[in-house]
């Protein structure tokens, strides 16, 4: 018998007979965090999964089953020109506009097929933090400094955290060009443009079918928003043709999904959740259980969803119990923080910075529990350090980072994005 070992499962199991003995059930804080943990959840799964997550577990698995390991390493590899890959890195990020949970299957396929780390992180803190919308809105509810402030410092911070996330795993970096310089050139197959194309595509439908309502009712982002279910409904219709014609799925059954999509979209009232699950339902049908690309296709994806899916859903419950959703409360009071992020101290800022990365943002939300938080005090530096680092991280996705690239460069990542948003919003809050 291995004592040490024995000794961990009793200290383990001591440890979990000891909080729920404890557990303060029937306490109202307690209670009311228990209830904010599974409505948050649940609004997570209606509002996001569907339309956000599952799309971009298809685009990942895509990444992983129809690009090939040399042309990501030739664009965003460890031996491309570092204005190229960083370049590539922080605007393929930047056009998608999602939260910090949706980016992660994407991060996923692109570090995994070979991307150096520094432009895939550059890419991982692009894709929430440089949203044009967000940023706008920023500046049109909570000031135009404050706007311009985050437009500048997000796109800084992408570039610079790789840049240093690449020196400080600088080790592994080389080795990994040693690979890539062993690495055949891709040849045969599907045309590169093809494949990109493919994506676009795809990628097209999960940003139109994610862009937000602003407050304007007239301008570009507002006609977008109008039109939103009309530009994806064209790139479906794109989408189901490159199947046919690209990956000779059935053409049947490419019309069964398509009538069975309309047919809910009818049957709900234009409810874009159910018409997009059934489409989700739709692919696994066309291409699981194949031979082919295409069953590699979803293979991939499969891989992705059971290993990022159950530690975001986690990570959302235990985000809702410690903080509650915005407008509620968890265990943590939200006095505590409205109070001590006044004025504009490093340590204001730290907690502004901490507390916004442990938080779970939805795309745009961030801005009206800004102006409450100004509102209760809050000073301009702590409410831009809330900005970088609140949007780029939260609990669910630092718990899926870890599993991806491990917890050393897990908690680099996390302290850089939090060191750099107290420093970045210290000196805001000293000018202005």
């Amino acid at each position: 018998m291995d004592r040490k070992q024995e000794l961990k499962i009793a200290t383990l199991l001591m440890g979990i007979f000891l909080m729920f003995y404890f557990l303060p059930v029937g306490t109202p804080r307690f209670d009311n965090a228990v209830t904010e943990a599974l409505a948050l959840t649940r609004w997570y799964a209606r509002e996001h999964v569907v339309l956000c997550l599952l799309p971009a577990f298809w685009i990942a698995g895509a990444i992983a089953a129809f690009v090939s390991k040399a042309s990501v390493m030739k664009f965003l590899g460890p031996k491309a020109p570092k204005p190229l890959a960083y370049g590539v890195g922080a605007v393929s990020g930047s056009v998608l506009a999602v939260c910090s949970c949706t980016v992660l299957p994407l991060f996923a396929g692109i570090y995994r097929m070979g991307a150096g780390l520094g432009p895939a992180i550059a890419f991982l803190y692009s894709g929430p933090a440089i949203n044009a919308l967000a940023i706008i809105l920023t500046a049109k509810v909570l000031g135009v400094k404050l706007g311009l402030a985050r437009a500048i410092g997000a796109v800084l911070f992408s570039v610079v955290i790789g840049l240093l996330m690449a020196f400080f795993f600088r080790k592994e970096e080389i080795d990994k060009t040693a690979k890539a310089a062993q690495l055949p050139e891709p040849s045969g197959g599907r045309e590169l443009w093809k494949t990109a194309v493919f994506l676009a595509v795809m990628v097209g439908i999960l940003v139109f079918s994610n862009w937000g309502k602003g407050d304007q009712t007239s301008g570009f982002f507002a006609s977008v928003f109008a039109a939103k279910w009309w530009i994806a409904s064209v790139l479906a219709i794109v989408f189901a043709g490159l199947l046919w014609r690209w990956y000779q799925l059935s053409a049947l059954r490419i019309m069964v999904v398509a009538a069975s999509v309309i047919v809910t979209a009818l049957l709900s009232g234009g409810a874009a959740n159910w018409s997009i699950f059934v489409a989700i339902i739709g692919l696994v049908w066309l291409t699981a259980g194949r031979d082919d690309e295409a069953g590699e296709w979803f293979e991939q994806t499969w891989s992705y969803t059971k290993q990022i899916m159950p530690l975001l859903l986690g990570g959302v419950m235990i985000s809702g119990l410690l903080l509650g959703r915005p407008g509620y409360e968890g265990l943590v009071p939200s006095s505590w923080i409205s109070d001590m992020v006044g004025g504009n101290s490093i340590g204001a800022n730290l907690l502004a910075s901490f507390s916004g990365a442990l938080m779970y943002f939805a795309t745009l939300t961030e801005i009206p529990i800004l102006q409450g938080l100004i509102g209760d005090g809050m000073g301009n530096g702590p409410a831009l350090a809330l900005l970088l680092a609140g949007p780029a991280l939260s609990l669910p996705s630092m718990l899926v980072i870890n599993s991806l690239i491990g917890p050393k460069k897990t908690f680099v990542y996390v302290s850089l994005v939090i060191v750099m948003a107290t420093f970045t919003g210290w000196v805001y809050g000293t000018f202005f």
